[in-house]
């Protein structure tokens, strides 16, 4: 007797580049997240040095274990309003790749930090279109995470205007 087995050809999974561990953080009521991979580490909010001549979203320096950092103020960055700090408010400090050189480091001033999730493809969606007019590459996409809805960020690119790098390579 001859028995015939089926095989079903298994395609391979496709991989959602956008998938992975991400940290999540507040800006007043919103939250977004930033990939885990581009944390160096959280601190507290400590003592900023003003630079002069520096556009407004950038609150100054820090020294971080013998290394100046400019620190961003994320909510200027994103057109929020200035708020007070809290005792929840932190610097994540955070390494985006340079094609001129090195990895830069920045600190970003967010409201709080929240936790860390493992996204999966099935969760984050596309970034709508908001028309020819409102481009957005620092977006990654959106989480949809226990009915809320999270901004996933890719922070290299909100880190590397031309206004930002310009400082951060002086300070290199």
């Amino acid at each position: 007797m001859m028995t015939t087995t089926l095989y079903e050809k298994q395609e391979a999974p496709v991989l959602n580049s956008r998938a992975g561990k991400f940290l999540t953080f507040c800006l007043g009521k919103e939250e977004f997240a930033v990939r885990v991979m581009n944390v160096r580490e959280i601190i507290g909010i400590q003592d900023i040095t003003t630079v002069p001549q520096t556009p407004v979203c950038v609150k100054g320096v820090i020294n971080l274990r013998g290394k100046v950092i400019p620190v961003v103020d994320l909510r200027l960055k994103f057109g929020l309003p200035e708020q007070e700090h809290s005792e929840r408010t932190c610097i994540i400090v955070i390494q985006v790749d340079s094609d001129t050189g090195p990895p830069l480091n920045t600190g970003i001033i967010v409201d709080e930090v929240s936790e860390v999730l493992n996204l999966t493809g099935s969760e984050i969606e596309a970034t709508p279109d908001f028309g020819d007019k409102m481009p957005n590459p620092h977006l990654l996409g959106l989480a949809k995470v226990k009915d809320k809805v999270k901004i996933l960020l890719d922070i290299g690119q909100v880190l590397t205007d031309p206004e930002l790098t310009s400082m951060q390579s002086i300070l290199q």
